[in-house]
C-alpha cells in the first residue's frame, strides 16, 4: 500500500467537512478528482474508507485509523514546511557561537537579549571556544559564529571586524603603581597576576606586553568569574588586566585604580568568524551589527 501526504490530507478534508463535495472545494479539486482518488486508495488498501450510506459521510473503521495516521502526521508536516520557509526568507535558524574570549560575556548576554526579541525562531546557543579548535568546528559547520581577536586567512571564511578595545591594568587603589599614569612590562615582576584560566597565549597582557618584554610575574593566580577577579583585586590579592568593557562598573569605584598599559596604551580589535554565505543571512547580519553597537555602550559605561 502506497499511501501519499495528499491521502491523508483528503482524509481528513472529508472527515472534517462531512462529504466530498466541501471537502473536494477546501482542497480546490473537483468532486471527481476526490472521489477518484478515494477509490483508488481503497483499492490500494483492500478496504473501504467510508460508510457510504450514511449522511454526513462517516469514515469506516479502517478510515479512522488512516485519520490518526493523518492527525499526527500533517502536522509535523505543516510544521516543517513553516521551518523550511522562514530557512529561505532568513527569518529562522541556527546561531550556535563560539567564543575564543573569556571576557566576552559580559557584552555578548546583552546583544543576545537584544537579538531574541528581533529574532526568535533563531536557534542559539555558546560554546565557549576554548576547549576545542573553533575555527575549524566553524568549518565544520559545528558552530556558525566565532568570536575572535586572532584573524586568520581560511578559505570560505569571512571575518567581520567588531570594535576595539583596551587592555587596562586593574590594583587596588593603595596599590604603590597607583600613582602612575601608565603601567608597563616591568612592572609586573613582583605582582600576583590574577587571570583567568586559560592558556596565557589566549591573554592580552601576555601576547601584547608581557611576553615582548620576556617579562614573569612574580606568582599567577587563575580566576574563573570576572567578580571574583575583582574582588579579589580590592583585597589586595593580586593586580589583573581587563578589557574596558569589563571594568565600566569599577572605573568610578574608590576601591580600585584602572591604568592602561604603555604609555601609548594598547588596543586590540576583535572579530567574528562567519562561513562566507552565511555572513548576509538577514539574522546574521543583523547580530553582527549588535555586536558592533552594544558593546561600545558598556565601553562607554552607558550599559
Amino acid at each position: 500500500m502506497h499511501i501519499e501526504f495528499r491521502h491523508l490530507r483528503t482524509i481528513k478534508a472529508i472527515h472534517d467537512a462531512g462529504g466530498v463535495a466541501r471537502a473536494a472545494d477546501q482542497l480546490n479539486i473537483t468532486q471527481s478528482a476526490l472521489s477518484h482518488q478515494v477509490k483508488g486508495l481503497e483499492d490500494q488498501a483492500g478496504v473501504e474508507l467510508f460508510v457510504r450510506r450514511s449522511k454526513p459521510l462517516k469514515l469506516s473503521a479502517a478510515g479512522m485509523k488512516l485519520l490518526r495516521l493523518a492527525e499526527r502526521i500533517l502536522p509535523e508536516i505543516a510544521a516543517m514546511e513553516d521551518e523550511f520557509a522562514g530557512l529561505v526568507s532568513g527569518k529562522s535558524g541556527r546561531l550556535h557561537i563560539a567564543i575564543e574570549c573569556h571576557a566576552c560575556f559580559e557584552w555578548l548576554f546583552p546583544v543576545l537579549e537584544k537579538f531574541r526579541h528581533a529574532w526568535p525562531d533563531v536557534d542559539v546557543d555558546i560554546r565557549p571556544g576554548l576547549s576545542f579548535g573553533a575555527l575549524p568546528a566553524l568549518q565544520k559547520e559545528q558552530v556558525d559564529l566565532v568570536v575572535s581577536s586572532d584573524p586568520e586567512s581560511l578559505p570560505g571564511v569571512d571575518f567581520s571586524p567588531l570594535f576595539d578595545y583596551a587592555p587596562v591594568f586593574v590594583a587596588p587603589a593603595s596599590h604603590p603603581l597607583a600613582g602612575r599614569e601608565y603601567v608597563e612590562a616591568e612592572d609586573f615582576r613582583d605582582q600576583t597576576l590574577i587571570t583567568y584560566p586559560v592558556d596565557r597565549t589566549r591573554l592580552d597582557v601576555f601576547t601584547e606586553l608581557l611576553i615582548p618584554a620576556k617579562v614573569e610575574p612574580r606568582a599567577i593566580r587563575q580566576v574563573e568569574l570576572t567578580a571574583v577577579i575583582l574582588l579579589l583585586v580590592a583585597s589586595g590579592r593580586g593586580v589583573t588586566v581587563l578589557p574596558d568593557w569589563v571594568v565600566r562598573e569599577v572605573r568610578y569605584n574608590s576601591d580600585y585604580v584602572t591604568r592602561p598599559l604603555t604609555a601609548q596604551g594598547v588596543t586590540k580589535r576583535l572579530y567574528a568568524a562567519t562561513r562566507g554565505e552565511d555572513t548576509t543571512v538577514p539574522y546574521m547580519a543583523h547580530f553582527l551589527r549588535l555586536c558592533r553597537s552594544e558593546p561600545v555602550k558598556l565601553q562607554r559605561g552607558d550599559g
